[in-house]
């Protein structure tokens, strides 16, 4: 793979004035991003643009994250994307639920700042 072409990011969230804030600052970082406010959008942009990495919120109308992420992980052409689920949801059980949904990454809202969010998907995409 050539190294000239921007990593992909889909943004997934329905706050879109929180989307706003990390699409200005992912595409400052260098980043291709595109941004769905839900888990149906999801599923179709995954396909059809392909991203390097998914930023996914958990709780959204129409499809939650979880059910965004298990979609994912068992269709082939989504299954080996990189996950980040980026959520208020701070109970062990729903990280152990996106653990076991096999997410690459478990982010807290409230326990993270955009550069924290930003420095882990800069590892994920660096694997």
């Amino acid at each position: 793979m050539s190294t000239d072409r921007k990593k992909k990011i889909l943004i997934v969230e329905d706050d879109l004035g929180l989307a706003g804030v990390y699409k200005t600052r992912l595409l400052a970082e260098g980043f291709d991003v595109k941004h769905v406010p839900d888990g149906e959008q999801a599923l179709a942009a995954a396909l059809e643009y392909k991203p390097d990495l998914v930023l996914l919120d958990v709780m959204m109308p129409k499809i939650s994250g979880f059910d965004v992420l298990d979609i994912m992980r068992n269709t082939p052409e989504t299954a080996n994307l990189k996950i980040v689920m980026l959520t208020a949801l701070s109970q062990e059980a729903d990280m152990k639920k996106a653990k076991d949904l096999k997410v690459d990454d478990y982010l807290i809202k409230s326990q993270v700042v955009i550069a924290d969010v930003v420095e882990r998907i800069k590892y994920h995409l660096a694997g």
